[in-house]
């Protein structure tokens, strides 16, 4: 950790742990100067700011990453009392909106000229127990030539609850406003309430079901930084980086399937879909759960990845390869199917830096956010990858992006698989709970990018070291406004494909 020239905010590495009272507390003014001073420049971003109780008010922490040199700063402020009212920060740098609307719902801070001032989750432990679900303020515009059509938060199928409120003049969508919260989990507070790591560890692969694996290293990496216990095992790292790519190529052979039955393309939906199978009975093969739940703990592994298993994950990849390939090149070159996502859905680079998004939606317009290449721990490091692009914004560009990211995963794979053949240490027993003593006062951050892009865990202890705030962000926080933007100015009958096209967590977000 290293405190800038200016002592206006300390500089720490992904998974760093730094002592609470080494991150510069600064007047409300300077903080808001230096957080837009950095936002100005497209190489920098916040992954996480939040607030919590302390000292008879809030203390609130930003930390913003600089992508171009994998140094992530932290500042903070504190305001005293019950009635606090702040400058939007939002108002100029249009990616905080996000993080001050659940500031806003969970302390009930005021935050003055934000340009979208509106419930995020409606949490359970929120600050106005009067605002309810259904009293979520759409937006409007009063004509006789407009109507409003209203999906959800029932929905077909087992998708979960959301509500999408489309304005349109006559078929084309001029506004789509997505309202989510309707689950109440309360899982940052059940990080609180639940005292033992293993309790907490598969609180982290319940987050989402489909990114168990992602939020599971993202908490263990936060964990093993405040206890101490994770000092450089490579094999332990190179089985969680092919366990992540390997959730990565599931959950994209999956859109690659359900992108097709939008459009009635039931050869590509079958064959994808039937690749995906193998991909998840692997996890079942690796830990008993074919979601890769149990895989990830804090300190080590319960189930390594053995010799029998890394013969098996071979056999599995080539055939998969080869089948996919004949499947892609196919699907990817019929014209029925480019003429179906070319153009629908689109957003511009310039949009997706304004909202703040990441991962594989910011990528497919051209903005790299990508913490496997910025922000490396783990096998990344060595990896030393370059994200894929595209720069179109549409479907077709996010259709794309999941087969360059298979196809990219499968190589990094292969290159673990050898260079775990070098490695003679093991990848280690978990942490057992009288080891798992923390760090008392002490602040730790996690970026790990999961299969949707960049996920954020933060904890801090108090003075006996137990865990007094647990922090939680998906990519889908940053992306659902992506899907929103995407749809206007097009026929409300292109949102089931646009909305593939993304394929966003309602249970991740709704925390």
């Amino acid at each position: 950790m290293v405190l800038t020239t200016d002592k206006k905010s300390i500089s720490i590495h992904n998974t760093e742990a730094v002592s609470i009272a080494e991150i510069p507390v600064l007047a409300y003014s300077d903080f808001k100067a230096q957080v837009l001073t950095w936002l100005h420049f497209e190489k920098c971003h916040c992954v996480a700011y939040f607030a919590y109780p302390f000292a008879g008010g809030l203390k609130f922490i930003a930390a913003i990453a600089d992508d171009s040199n994998a140094q992530i700063y932290l500042l903070s402020h504190e305001q005293k009392g019950q009635n606090i009212e702040l400058d939007a920060l939002s108002a100029t740098a249009m990616p905080m909106h996000i993080y001050e609307r659940e500031i806003a719902e969970n302390y009930g801070v005021v935050f003055n000229n934000h340009p979208w001032p509106k419930p995020v989750r409606f949490a359970f432990n929120r600050f106005n127990q009067e605002m309810q679900v259904n009293d979520y303020p759409f937006y409007k515009i009063e004509s006789d030539q407009l109507h409003e059509v209203g999906v959800g938060p029932i929905h077909a199928g087992v998708i979960e609850p959301g509500h999408f409120r489309f304005l349109c003049n006559g078929e084309t969508v001029l506004h789509l406003e997505i309202q989510l919260g309707w689950q109440h989990r309360g899982i940052e507070q059940l990080y609180l309430d639940k005292k033992t790591m293993l309790q907490r560890a598969i609180l982290s692969e319940n987050i989402a079901g489909d990114t168990a694996v992602g939020h599971a290293t993202a908490y263990a990496l936060v964990s093993e930084s405040l206890t101490g216990a994770h000092t450089q095992n490579t094999m332990l790292d190179i089985e969680r980086t092919i366990a992540l790519e390997w959730e990565r190529i599931a959950m994209c052979i999956f859109d690659l399937s359900n992108l097709n039955i939008g459009i009635a393309y039931q050869l590509a939906n079958s064959v994808f879909g039937a690749l995906r199978t193998p991909v998840i009975n692997f996890f079942q093969s690796w830990c008993g759960n074919r979601f890769g739940k149990s895989l990830i703990r804090p300190g080590g592994a319960h189930y390594p990845l053995t010799d029998e298993l890394v013969a098996k994950l071979v056999a599995i990849m080539d055939d998969f390869e080869t089948r996919f390939d004949a499947m892609a090149e196919k699907t990817f070159h019929l014209p029925s199917v480019l003429n179906r996502f070319d153009g629908i859905g689109k957003v511009t680079k310039k949009q997706m830096t304004l909202i703040g998004a990441v991962g594989q939606a910011a990528k497919a317009a051209g903005l790299i956010r990508d913490t496997r290449y910025t922000h490396p721990v783990m096998a990344y490091e060595i990896l030393k990858i370059l994200p894929e692009m595209q720069n179109g914004g549409d479907v077709l560009a996010r259709f794309i992006m999941r087969r360059l990211e298979i196809k990219q995963s499968i190589t990094m794979i292969r290159h673990l698989l050898d260079m775990r053949q070098y490695v003679d240490q093991e990848s280690g027993a978990p942490l057992k709970q009288s080891e798992a003593s923390m760090k008392p006062n002490t602040f730790s951050l996690a970026l790990v990018e999961g299969w949707r892009g960049e996920i954020c865990h933060c904890a801090i202890t108090d003075e006996h070291g137990d865990l007094q705030h647990y922090k939680v962000k998906d990519p889908s926080f940053h992306n659902w406004l992506a899907l929103a933007l995407s749809l206007r100015n097009l026929e409300i009958s292109d949102f089931p494909i646009n909305n593939k096209s993304y394929n966003l967590s309602y249970c991740g977000f709704d925390l």
